[in-house]
């Protein structure tokens, strides 16, 4: 991996095709909230099927949690959309058949010319891609269990989330007199709220 693509630094705001061939733009998928992207080989894998099976499971705490969720693979569409619906998961898929963030992060598995794939990442991003971990997945147990994906999440919150404590003197001050801002959804109307944790991208803003 680039050198560059470390704790602190900006992910690129890649634009790739969904599962539904619609193209996607991360950081519209992600919005304000902390986004985990797993970065996987495809529907041969038998290690990436065995990491998403693991997530059908958490992306509901993630939508509880206002966590996106989101999965980039080098398959086409035929065998992203397959692997998407194989393993349940309910969260937006985009495929990268043309390698494009293979060759721009510099992560080609070398070791496979047959399949040449990706090596596998999951990144949990603050807002605006901001990378707050990295994970490498080329041995399945590189990759983040679920239960550190949770104590990840809860650090992104924490420090994103001015209403993190909302037992404070400050806090209780700024909700009686009315002002919003510093409480969730931070003035967002509820219907763009709703569309997220059902992850119906089309009704994103």
């Amino acid at each position: 991996m680039r050198s560059e693509i470390t704790e602190g630094a900006m992910l690129a705001d890649y634009e790739l095709p969904d599962h539904t061939d619609t193209p996607r733009r991360l950081s519209v998928l992600q919005g304000d909230d902390p986004m985990i992207l797993t970065l996987n080989r495809g529907f041969y894998c038998p290690k990436d099927r065995m990491q998403l099976l693991e997530l059908a499971r958490f992306s509901k705490e993630c939508a509880v949690g206002y966590t996106r969720l989101v999965t980039i693979t080098t398959d086409d569409l035929l065998h992203s959309s397959g692997l998407r619906l194989g393993v349940g998961a309910d969260w937006t898929f985009l495929h990268d058949a043309g390698r494009t963030i293979q060759k721009d992060l510099d992560i080609a598995e070398y070791t496979d010319p047959q399949n040449n794939p990706m090596i596998p990442h999951t990144f949990v991003l603050e807002p605006r891609l901001r990378i707050y971990k990295i994970y490498n997945g080329y041995w399945y147990w590189g990759r983040p269990s679920v239960a550190e994906l949770q104590q990840d999440a809860r650090e992104v919150t924490r420090r994103i989330r001015p209403d993190w404590k909302i037992d404070t003197p400050e806090m209780r001050e700024k909700w009686e007199r009315g002002d919003r801002k510093a409480f969730y959804p931070y003035g967002k109307p509820l219907r763009q709220v709703l569309a997220r944790v059902s992850n119906a991208v089309d009704q994103f803003e």
